[in-house]
């Protein structure tokens, strides 16, 4: 496009080719000369050379006219786009002189609380500074009120007591054996139906759970064997939980099995030297964890 504008712009003699025909046929027609077939060649390439450049004049005004209608095109989209743009920075100033006079709105606001806020302060500091200038003494206790007549304070009079003479006569210094009788035998029936009762409740069974570590000899045993030997062991008030082969070291594993058991019926010396019974599998019996339920 720049290679095109420096063609538009430059100045070039296309009519110099037509000019030098001229004045070479002036000369001959001075001279008397004919011309011969190679002067009439040459004029015919001339001719076409000159038709050339007067088509490529031609086609660079086409191209110059273009790019001034671009231009102006041009011109007309900014001069339209102004408007908008105008109107858009008309639109935010607006907006942002709103937000400016809400803002010094609040701020007086804000301005007229704090003022407030001090003045209830250093009315609060003026009554705590009057109350520790002036401390509050103790009220004397009343006098306690004496009945006056006629000048003269009046003796309280003496509580009269009442005679306890009726009072002693009701009084029954020998007790009632029927009396005593009746005491014994609600006794007696109140002791039976606490007996009853307590025999009707059911008894609370102590239970434990506890957590053995079976260990085998080697890394060689079976230890589907030794679980299956473990679960063997039955007795009233054992009852087998879930068991996980837990690795102790250069292989080996150990069964580790939960239980719980009735306190009263089973014991961890006898789970112990139960599993133990089964030698070619158990090396040793440990208790693990032992909880009461």
């Amino acid at each position: 496009m720049s290679s095109m504008n420096f063609l538009a712009q430059e100045k070039i003699w296309f009519e110099k080719p037509r000019y030098d025909e001229a004045e070479r046929r002036f000369y001959e027609q001075m001279n008397g000369s004919s011309q011969s077939s190679q002067d009439v060649g040459a004029n015919a390439i001339l001719q076409d050379i000159a038709r050339a450049r007067e088509n490529i004049q031609k086609s660079l005004a086409g191209l110059k006219n273009t790019l001034r209608n671009k231009g102006s095109s041009q011109a007309s989209l900014t001069q339209q786009s102004h408007p908008n743009n105008s109107s858009n920075n008309a639109a935010d100033q607006g907006e942002l002189v709103s937000r400016i006079k809400s803002l010094e709105l609040e701020n007086q606001s804000l301005h007229k609380v704090v003022d407030d806020l001090r003045a209830a302060l250093s009315k609060l500091e003026c009554r705590v500074a009057v109350l520790e200038k002036s401390p509050v003494t103790a009220a004397p206790a009343p006098a306690p009120s004496v009945p006056y007549t006629n000048g003269q304070h009046k003796a309280s009079a003496p509580v009269k007591k009442d005679d306890d003479d009726d009072e002693d006569d009701d009084i029954d210094l020998f007790g009632s054996d029927e009396d005593d009788e009746e005491a014994e035998k609600l006794k007696e029936q109140r002791l039976k139906e606490y007996a009853e009762k307590k025999a009707k409740k059911p008894a609370v069974i102590a239970k434990s759970s506890i957590l053995l570590d079976v260990k085998p000899w080697d890394d060689e045993t079976d230890m589907a064997k030794l679980e299956e030997c473990v679960r063997s062991v039955q007795a009233d008030g054992l009852l087998w939980g879930t068991s996980k082969l837990v690795p102790v070291g250069y292989g080996i594993k150990k069964l580790q099995i939960a239980c719980v058991v009735e306190d009263d019926k089973v014991g961890t010396d006898l789970l112990e030297e139960e599993i133990t019974k089964f030698e070619d599998y158990v090396q040793s019996v440990d208790v693990a964890a032992f909880n009461k339920i």
